[in-house]
């Protein structure tokens, strides 16, 4: 290839510099003369190609974009933003203006990227859901759906991260009853110390919460008439002779 474009580059500085037909000149005297100062000078930044999304900014002020998490100031809860999207930046737009940009993530899906000064007073939601508002319902349905819901919001750095899990861990409740649902978070701690949103749903759909563990069998009683059992009579019976 490299040699292809390095002939391509001679034939073309031939082509340009051979004279005309009819005039004067040729391409490449042409442009010097005449086209080359009316020239604009090339960008300081190279044109980067960028992609438009729509998304809706959720209650806890972030979008998702392409299995990412960017904050937008939580004014916007509820709203449409328009997103343009290159491969080193996010950018969002209300109604033409820009709110907010964000480095694009990269990587692992899921992760956040949130300005703190996007986040309502006293780091309350826009609908008020907050973590004792979450560990409140949670021990409504019982110990180990608390347990879920406390490790779902000590997980991330950001409490309000959390939320969206929570939301989506009340819906459970919702969808499959809510002793189905405290039978899944005891299962899902009986794997790991720290479950997700994600163990819990799969519990659920597979029906392991229905699943009880085994009895455990009761020892039997010894049988005195089985084996070497020995009586009284064989210590402290008369011998005889």
């Amino acid at each position: 290839m490299g040699e292809l474009n390095s002939d391509i580059l001679k034939k073309l500085k031939d082509f340009n510099e051979r004279p005309f037909q009819k005039k004067d000149g040729s391409r490449l005297s042409a442009f010097l003369t005449d086209e080359k100062e009316m020239l604009l000078p090339l960008p300081a930044i190279a044109y980067e190609l960028a992609i438009w999304k729509t998304a809706t900014v959720q209650f806890n002020y972030h979008v998702n974009v392409d299995k990412m998490w960017y904050s937008v100031p939580y004014e916007y809860i509820k709203q449409i933003v328009d997103i343009r999207l290159t491969g080193s930046v996010v950018e969002m737009f209300y109604n033409n203006h820009r709110v907010c940009s964000h480095p694009r993530l990269h990587g692992k899906e899921g992760q956040y990227n949130t300005i703190p000064e996007h986040m309502p007073e006293k780091h309350k939601s826009y609908t008020e859901w907050n973590s004792e508002r979450f560990t409140s319902w949670a021990s409504s349905i019982g110990e180990n759906t608390k347990a879920v819901i406390t490790s779902i919001l000590n997980y991330h750095k950001v409490e309000q991260q959390g939320y969206r899990a929570c939301m989506g861990l009340l819906k459970l409740g919702d969808r499959y009853g809510v002793k189905r649902l405290e039978s899944a978070c005891a299962k899902a701690l009986s794997y790991t110390p720290n479950p997700s949103y994600r163990n819990v749903d799969s519990i659920l759909k597979s029906g392991q919460d229905k699943t009880q563990p085994p009895k455990e069998e009761k020892p039997s009683s010894t049988d005195e008439t089985f084996g070497f059992t020995r009586g009284a009579d064989y210590y402290g019976g008369t011998t005889k002779c």
